[in-house]
């Protein structure tokens, strides 16, 4: 595929970013990228300036882009607005650039196209990315990897309640590591097709992979990860709880998130332990 396509950049107070988004959409945008103080940036990438946040709309032709430009001038007066055409890549081979492999304790993971450069003395995870969150490079998914690689040395045949699957990385991590019974849910039934494909490629075809809802899901787990958003893991708080038979690992926190998520679990019963951190990422460790 070439050809052009639009970018509109707008930086503006980070009050305003959420209405900017708003009706971006509404103006025809075909997919928006948003920057602020929240998430952690892709190096090269410029980031906002202190009290703002960016917003980068995509328009697949100049008259509609032009015309977002005029409607974000008129309602957002101190917005900075810079609108550019970029040359189209193949994006269908072009982010397979972006995805790397890892290694994290006695694992490899990574995409199809890379399991020749395994080493043969690791175990290896072959994700196939596509659109679910969760191919292993990211910090959370390997923070969580390395604490599922040493509960699992030590506990051979524990069970493994995963939260929020995603491509299904860790519950697949965990089988190939010597779990008993395995549970991965997640609400999005796109991430739960995903990991059930992922889950036969790795020869891990028995995981019990759904879209229940925790209540739903019997019995309790010697090991429960969570790698989801710091707000759903507050909110699931008293789900997950008690789920949890020995021990909780949770990513997808932010260091200034980890506070008020210890907190959640701390005033339902559970213990913390020091986690680890890796960039901006941390990982919660608590037992029962």
């Amino acid at each position: 595929m070439t050809g052009t396509y639009q970018t509109l950049t707008v930086d503006l107070p980070e009050a305003e970013a959420e209405a900017a988004q708003d009706l971006l959409h509404e103006v025809g945008a075909m997919g928006l990228e948003v920057r602020d103080r929240e998430g952690p940036l892709m190096p090269g990438v410029r980031a906002p300036s202190a009290g703002e946040a960016i917003v980068v709309a995509y328009f697949e032709d100049a008259d509609t882009a032009e015309a977002a430009r005029a409607e974000l001038a008129e309602a957002f007066p101190s917005a900075r607005l810079q609108l550019e055409e970029q040359q189209q890549q193949d994006w269908s081979n072009a982010w397979k650039a972006l995805i790397k492999s890892v290694q994290v304790g006695r694992l490899w993971v990574g995409p199809p196209w890379d399991v020749q450069n395994a080493p043969a003395d690791k175990v290896r995870l072959v994700i196939e990315p596509k659109m679910a969150f969760g191919t292993g490079d990211h910090p959370t998914t390997s923070l969580c990897l390395g604490a599922v690689d040493a509960y699992m040395a030590t506990h051979p045949g524990a069970s493994v309640l995963d939260v929020g699957t995603g491509t299904g990385v860790l519950a697949i991590a965990a089988k190939r590591l010597g779990a008993g019974r395995v549970v991965g849910t997640d609400n999005d039934p796109i991430s739960v097709e995903l990991a059930r494909e992922n889950a036969e490629i790795n020869g891990t075809p028995d995981l019990e992979l759904s879209g229940k809802e925790l209540t739903s899901v019997e019995g309790t787990f010697d090991l429960v990860v969570a790698n989801i958003l710091a707000n759903t893991l507050i909110e699931l708080a008293p789900l997950i709880v008690p789920k949890v038979k020995d021990r909780l690992l949770m990513a997808g926190v932010l260091a200034h998130q980890k506070a008020d998520v210890e907190a959640a679990y701390v005033k339902l019963g559970l213990v913390p332990e020091p986690g680890a951190q890796q960039g901006e990422w941390v990982r919660l460790d608590m037992h029962r």
